[in-house]
């Protein structure tokens, strides 16, 4: 597997405009601090077009057991809010935090590019609630599913009923045959075209940044 914050460092300069981040970085298996290394260089080498994308990790076995760490729902959502907690800390100033799984008391320089720091887009699992009230504290929410990519109809009744902060981001994955507008429509403000890493994706990739957004 490549790593994709070393990806992202080389694509950061060689891009202008397109946003740069991760979906999604597994933080309940990181140490925020490292990850907060990252996400700031990322910033610095693309000139503030940083974003970070988090979620508990999945699946559980690989991401967790392989490598002999607790891997029950609950343990990674209380891991994944502290160390959201001490990451946005961290990027923003000095942290003085004394909790369950982190203790933290430090400055971390030069802070990100972007003001107060890069945007955090929080994922959840179709159609657990808990999630989504957790991206609801940030900024934005990346809505997913086991069974496969969510129709515009899914979309909007996964976010019925949640109150939305100002400027909150929905990133979705965009399947084809499906208009932009649907999605627009649902309340998706990213739609993302995904690629898997096997036979001929590095030309399909290619193809794909040549045609631009679809609408």
């Amino acid at each position: 597997m490549h790593d994709p914050w070393v990806l992202l460092g080389a694509a950061a300069v060689r891009t202008e405009r397109v946003l740069l981040g991760t979906m999604v970085t597994p933080l309940a298996r990181r140490r925020p601090w490292k990850v907060a290394k990252e996400l700031t260089t990322l910033d610095h080498l693309s000139g503030g077009r940083a974003v970070l994308g988090v979620g508990l990790g999945a699946p559980a076995d690989a991401e967790f057991e392989a490598f002999g760490k607790p891997s029950g729902a609950r343990h990674r959502a209380d891991l994944l809010d502290e160390g959201l907690a001490v990451l946005d800390g961290l990027l923003r100033g000095r942290v003085d935090h004394d909790g369950e799984h982190f203790r933290v008391h430090t400055e971390m320089l030069p802070r990100p590019a972007q003001e107060p720091r890069p945007p955090i887009w929080v994922a959840g699992e179709h159609p657990h609630r808990r999630p989504l009230k957790r991206a609801a504290r940030w900024d934005g929410f990346v809505p997913l599913s086991t069974d496969g990519i969510l129709t515009p109809d899914q979309v909007a009744a996964y976010l019925d009923g949640v109150e939305r902060p100002p400027a909150w981001d929905v990133v979705t994955l965009h399947p084809d045959g499906i208009p932009a507008q649907e999605y627009a429509q649902a309340g998706a403000t990213w739609l993302v075209e995904g690629i898997d890493p096997e036979g001929g994706w590095v030309d399909e990739l290619r193809t794909s940044i040549r045609r631009g957004p679809r609408n």
